[in-house]
């Protein structure tokens, strides 16, 4: 009898206490997305000649056999380490050959398992000025327009910067280094050419170009952000492009396209080479609408203050 009562209060207190939101920052989601839905497994296959997809299925980490030592882009969240690491070994790669690791943007599902996977292959980290100094802060970056919206991770250390336009020789590969600032203030674009027998395509791993901000920021509170946002951009749409890559596959529409290929060395479904362009002018699209929302919002709240100041005129001229 007295465990009935003790399990009827307990299930009454349970239905007092308030729950958490559905989409309450935690741990285990950043904006309200579902980490792990992000962290889903993917099997590792081969993009374009020397160049692999060995991330998770939501976030992309692209490695690049050199010939002389692999060369990986992101090392997406901390908890993708295992999968990232899982991927390479299932490819026939040591994780001790990673010689080189390069960074779209220091945000944490990107960087979030820099520091983990430079531990276990030693490799050399790359970026840009920004980068470093956003990855060392493990994320938390005043000048991120994101600060204080998203998680940190663990910082990242012993870092080689990279000057906006710097070609880097990594083995047989020449990648180039190009800045474009928005998204955060480090955020950088790489280039390098992929080539099997005769036929070589141009590939670019472009970073993420939304203008998102954490709740209270405004980009149109500084021209010059909104300047370099408006470069990088632009420097995105000149890029030579066969095939584009993202930070994120669904930006650049990659999973339905490689839904397309009748076999893994079918690579026409990859090839698009107005995709920088069209990543950029849907990128400028955004960055307008989210300018335009912000100037609105800044002419409602200059029309309450109005009205709210005349109100207070009026209740003065009645006393």
């Amino acid at each position: 009898m007295f465990l009935r009562l003790l399990a009827g209060a307990v299930l009454t207190l349970c239905l007092i206490l308030p729950t958490a939101h559905a989409d309450q920052p935690s741990a285990k989601t950043s904006h309200g997305i579902d980490r792990s839905a992000w962290n889903a497994p993917q099997k590792p296959f081969r993009i374009y000649a020397n160049t692999w997809y060995v991330g998770p299925f939501g976030l992309s980490s692209i490695l690049l056999d050199t010939g002389q030592g692999l060369a990986l882009f992101d090392g997406d969240l901390p908890e993708s380490v295992p999968v990232i690491e899982a991927n390479i070994r299932a490819l026939g790669f040591r994780v001790r050959d990673i010689r080189w690791i390069l960074n779209s943007h220091a945000h944490s599902d990107h960087a979030g398992g820099i520091a983990a996977l430079q531990r276990d292959s030693g490799a050399q980290v790359l970026t840009s000025a920004a980068g470093k100094r956003e990855m060392a802060l493990g994320g938390a970056d005043p000048d991120d327009p994101q600060y204080g919206d998203i998680p940190d991770y663990p910082p990242v250390r012993h870092v080689r910067v990279l000057r906006d336009g710097e070609v880097v020789q990594l083995g047989s590969v020449a990648i180039t280094a190009h800045y474009t600032p928005g998204h955060t203030p480090g955020s950088t674009s790489w280039a390098w050419t992929s080539c099997a027998g005769e036929r070589c395509l141009r590939m670019v791993y472009a970073d993420s170009l939304t203008a998102i901000g954490a709740p209270g920021f405004r980009f149109s509170d500084d021209p010059r952000r909104v300047a370099a946002f408006r470069q990088a951009i632009a420097t995105v749409a000149a890029l030579p492009c066969d095939i584009l890559l993202t930070p994120h596959p669904d930006a650049s529409d990659f999973w339905q396209k490689v839904a397309r290929r009748r076999s893994e060395s079918d690579v026409a479904p990859l090839i698009d080479t107005n995709a920088c362009r069209a990543y950029a002018a849907a990128a400028t699209k955004k960055l307008d609408a989210r300018l335009a929302q912000e100037q609105a919002a800044a002419r409602s709240n200059k029309g309450g203050k109005v009205i709210e100041s005349r109100r207070g005129l009026r209740s003065k001229l009645r006393v």
